[in-house]
């Protein structure tokens, strides 16, 4: 099951892997988090850079599309006039010539002496010079339509070409922000890893979030994701069956609260690594496990949207992802499938 909100740069879905259910995170948190604290703030920051810089060259990139669709359009229209006055000059030649099989290189005044019929040799002059006075306004009206597209095509090219410079800018400054948040995920990665290990969970890292507007509810853990290892599914990671639903997420991908409720727990160690469990108003427990950082304390209060944490793969985990759960109690073995659960409140998945 995917879900519709996928970010074509997520990793591949990774699937946690939980120990036997008595292996459980040990309460309590201690420890100031050392010298590295602000990775975690730094992986936001750099996350809201690169999604900046992706949208800046999509943005980019369709402009120049459009650009490209006039330049090509004028070109089309370019040939057509080409055609209509290579057209006229072909009828100008034919008249150039019958004129001159008529005697047209005799002067008026002799035609008329030599010819049977005056007055007819007259109308026929006319008619000619109207002709060649249309067939001269033709050539400059298309004359100047050629000069007019050409102008425009030029400046359409002239745009398309600053668009696909300023888009090359923008692909050396994506792929310099990207370097640095894999760098720094790699960093903080470390760091939870080392911090679980000692079991001295790191304190909580407050990030520079966003304001959250005022909106549903209820929302989804992450915003942009694949879901992986769904609730009920079996395996040789598992002692029975899984017990959450994971959302398959890079390192350091802000985690949200799914809606408001008191922080009950914020553990280190153990099959959950680093894990934040939320309660609330009516009676849940939502739990946000194999977490990076934390960026909330317990007993603290929190909203929907409102960031919790950071995603990791701490613990017994395969790879980078967020084990969400809705449990009746805060602790394990009461977990129920969040999919409905989310779905029942406005949130599919």
């Amino acid at each position: 099951m995917r879900s519709s909100r996928r970010h074509p740069l997520l990793v591949p879905a990774l699937l946690c892997a939980l120990a036997l259910p008595a292996a459980r995170p040990a309460d309590g948190m201690d420890g100031d988090g050392g010298s590295g604290t602000a990775l975690g703030p730094q992986v936001a920051r750099l996350y809201e850079d690169a999604a900046k810089a992706t949208r800046q060259y999509e943005d980019g990139r369709l402009e120049a599309e459009v650009q490209r669709s006039k330049a090509l359009e004028y070109e089309r229209q370019l040939d057509g006039q080409r055609q209509e006055i290579d057209a006229v000059h072909e009828d100008l030649g034919r008249i150039a010539r019958a004129q001159y099989r008529s005697g047209g290189g005799l002067p008026l005044t002799a035609r008329m002496l030599l010819a049977d019929d005056p007055d007819g040799l007259m109308r026929g002059q006319r008619a000619f010079a109207r002709a060649d006075l249309a067939v001269n306004r033709a050539i400059g009206k298309s004359l100047r339509a050629e000069a007019r597209l050409a102008a425009d095509e030029a400046k359409a090219r002239t745009a398309w070409q600053a668009l696909e410079k300023r888009n090359a800018d923008l692909v050396r400054l994506k792929r310099k922000i990207e370097g640095k948040l894999e760098a720094a995920r790699s960093r903080l990665e470390g760091q939870a890893d080392a911090s679980v290990a000692a079991g001295a969970c790191p304190g909580a890292v407050r990030l520079d979030q966003r304001d959250v507007p005022v909106g549903p509810s209820w929302v989804a853990p992450v915003e942009t994701y694949e879901l992986s290892a769904s609730f009920g599914s079996g395996g040789s990671r598992w002692a029975k069956r899984h017990t959450g639903q994971d959302f398959a997420v890079p390192v350091g991908t802000p985690v949200r609260a799914v809606g408001t409720g008191r922080v009950v727990k914020v553990t280190c160690g153990g099959a959950f690594g680093i894990q934040v469990v939320v309660q609330h108003a009516d009676g849940y427990h939502t739990q946000y496990a194999h977490l990076s950082a934390v960026a909330v304390d317990q007993g603290e209060r929190v909203g929907p949207g409102q960031w919790i944490g950071q995603s990791g793969s701490t613990g017994n985990s395969t790879g980078p992802h967020l084990h969400f759960e809705v449990r009746v109690t805060p602790e394990t073995g009461s977990a129920l499938d969040p999919v409905p659960w989310l779905s029942q409140r406005g949130v599919p998945l």
